[in-house]
């Protein structure tokens, strides 16, 4: 025993001093600018093979004798050489995903250079994938799609450096491969049966990600512009409606926000596995899950909005992640705003509120090394600066909030933009100084959570309301909206809220009933109910990821905000079902049908919850009952209907596992 711990101590020192040796390395290397790709590519779907050889234009940023690149850990390095052809040394560091390349010569900063990089690999799963777990590069049939966060490619400073595209696609006959950009003359052949598909972007922008797909293509003409669908399967039938509504989304952010660097669009359906969605210029990918048999306006709404907001302009650092991820998501509010109404908008907008704060240890500007598609980053980069954005607008007004985005994306137009331009160009339109709205909102963290004292006086006229509105945070500073309800028409005035407590004085012709702080719900804020929305969306997220106990946990912090709460009963109920406690869990399912109802939904599918229960436990008739009872709801909130007509007809098993 003795023994086996000096050997286990020993390799962990080893695997330590790797690790440290590894990060030296990387620390060491030269930071490059790759601005532009000519890649010859070959995709092999009946193998999932992927064969590549690009070359790579760069400019190095110091200088240095190595840099380092990202590249997908499932693709093999042959070899890689520089611009005279000389063989260059690469090292892989499996750990990071990254290659580091040694020259035979210097690199001199701002002297530009090439290299070029050969490589083949399986793109089968999402085993050893950037983001692991997801298929973000995948060479299969009927599809096969490279999505930029796939690193499929050698990227350096991902997300940030703008550049150019060549592609010659190499691919079997049945397929059809879609690129941004300008399609070269159309397909040719090649020896074996094959098409080689040729393109170029020669913008800089972030172009890219592919598609190779085995599928009819349907074409739709919506708003004046020319959308190609590649749908299939049960989503087939959708094809028509999603190009419809692309077509209408797309012309009215060019109403909004001006010309993008689009000229056409392509949706295309990817498969289980992979992200809901993701967008490339001119090039939307879309899974399943995403689609369903109704348009997702959400979130064609929001890729859509990302041809201004990742391809017109871009992030010019990682600080400035929020301006490709959170526009995006602030596109969705702003489409729901059109297609939808104001109220849409605001529940909307709350539930974007609730995803912010649920991770609020973060400031916007600081959520450089969050993990791609983690709860986290959705929470700092997407629906935080989304919810933000709509303050900003109330805070300048519509016609100034217009204005500046339309001068930022004229201004910074195929290049990019920093949160300070950012702010600059909104401070120049509104005449307005909005340093202390961007440090509060972009640089800090917390939210407020507004209180009001006040008294009413009589006065000849009608009614004099005089208060004090209080919240704690000392660096708070914005205008809030308070609104007087009275016996008749509301008044509402804009009081500027500065540190932990601000007076106001509001005169009303109608008796006060009721002061609201906030009244449309613009601001960020805490409240008792946001607390129990936020544990209850935090509960998820920890359940979503297999973290069970604590899962639990957050549900019963939601609980001691509201025992009455059917939805954390619900949430409660389905980890309880996961883990096998089957008993524990139907407690939770009836708790939740005696609770608050809200969200409607919790009922039917208590119901039928509680019928699955019933069946494993051999109580047919009991199971039976509950099925009934889910089905007189008539509720049909994620196809429950259609849930409950299968288990009426056969009982529910459960999944057995496999022995490990």
């Amino acid at each position: 025993m003795k023994h086996r711990a000096i050997v286990l101590a020993s390799l962990f020192a080893i695997t330590v001093a790797a690790t440290a040796q590894e990060s030296r390395t990387l620390a060491r290397s030269g930071r490059i600018h790759i601005n532009g790709y000519s890649i010859d590519l070959e995709l092999i779907p009946q193998t999932h093979t992927l064969k590549a050889k690009t070359v790579c234009r760069f400019v190095p940023e110091d200088d240095s004798i190595s840099t380092v690149v990202e590249l997908n850990n499932n693709l093999r390095v042959s070899r890689v050489a520089d611009a005279h052809g000389k063989t260059i040394n690469v090292e892989r560091f499996q750990q990071e995903g990254t290659l580091r390349l040694t020259f035979d010569q210097p690199l001199l900063k701002g002297q530009a250079s090439s290299f070029t990089i050969e490589y083949e690999g399986v793109l089968a799963n999402g085993e050893n994938q950037p983001v692991d777990g997801l298929k973000l590069a995948y060479v299969g049939d009927p599809v096969s799609y490279l999505l930029y966060p796939g690193r499929w490619f050698p990227v350096a400073n991902y997300d940030v450096d703008r550049f150019t595209a060549e592609y010659n696609v190499t691919v079997p006959a049945a397929y059809t491969v879609l690129t941004s950009g300008l399609n070269l003359g159309g397909a040719k052949t090649a020896p074996g049966g094959k098409l080689v598909y040729s393109s170029k972007f020669d913008r800089p922008s972030l172009p890219g990600s592919i598609a190779a797909v085995r599928e009819a293509v349907t074409k739709v003409t919506s708003g004046g512009a020319a959308v190609d669908v590649y749908f299939r399967g049960d989503q087939k039938a959708a094809s028509e409606a999603y190009g419809e509504a692309a077509g209408k989304m797309l012309t009215y952010f060019t109403s909004k926000w001006g010309p993008d660097l689009v000229t056409q669009m392509a949706l295309v359906e990817i498969d289980e596995g992979s992200v809901n969605s993701y967008a490339a210029p001119g090039l939307i990918f879309l899974s399943p899950a995403a689609t369903g048999t109704h348009v997702n306006n959400r979130i064609l709404a929001n890729e859509i909005a990302h041809q201004w907001w990742r391809y017109t302009v871009s992030p010019a650092t990682r600080q400035d992640l929020w301006i490709d991820v959170g526009m995006g998501t602030y596109g969705e509010l702003l489409w729901t705003e059109e297609s939808a109404g104001k109220l849409a908008t605001e529940d909307l907008n709350r539930e974007f509120t609730v995803v912010a704060l649920s991770n609020d240890s973060t400031a916007i500007t600081r959520g450089t090394n969050l993990e791609e598609y983690s709860p986290e980053y959705d929470s700092v980069l997407a629906k935080k600066p989304a919810v933000v954005m709509n303050m900003l607008r109330g805070v300048v007004g519509d016609q100034a909030f217009f204005t500046a985005i339309r001068n930022v994306l004229a201004k910074y137009h195929g290049g990019g933009v920093s949160t300070e331009q950012f702010r600059a160009e909104f401070e120049a339109v509104s005449k307005q100084n909005l340093e202390g709205f961007f440090i509060q909102w972009f640089e800090s963290t917390g939210a407020p959570e507004f209180k009001s004292t006040y008294i009413v006086y009589r006065t000849q006229k009608g009614f004099k309301i005089v208060g004090q509105i209080r919240q704690d945070l000392d660096t708070f500073k914005m205008p809030v909206d308070v609104r007087i309800e009275t016996e008749g028409n509301p008044e509402t005035q804009r009081v500027e809220v500065s540190g932990t407590s601000s007076d106001f004085t509001i005169e009303c012709f109608g008796r006060p009933k009721k002061v609201i702080i906030d009244p449309d719900n613009r601001i960020l804020k805490n409240s008792p109910a946001l607390r129990l929305k936020v544990a209850i969306v935090k509960g998820q997220q920890l359940a979503d990821a297999g973290e069970y106990d604590q899962a639990i946990k957050e549900y019963q912090r939601a609980l001691d905000q509201s025992r009455n709460s059917s939805l954390a009963h619900f949430r409660l109920g389905e980890v309880f079902f996961n883990r096998g406690d089957y008993n524990t869990a139907a407690n939770a399912f009836r708790d939740a049908l005696n609770g608050d109802r809200d969200p409607a939904w919790t009922e039917v599918w208590s119901h039928i919850s509680l019928g699955k229960i019933y069946d494993i436990s051999g109580q047919r008739d009991r199971a039976v009952n509950e099925y009934r009872l889910a089905q007189r709801t008539r509720d049909d909130t994620q196809g429950a209907q259609a849930e409950v007509e299968k288990y009426l007809k056969d009982p529910y098993k459960r999944e057995r596992k496999s022995a490990q």
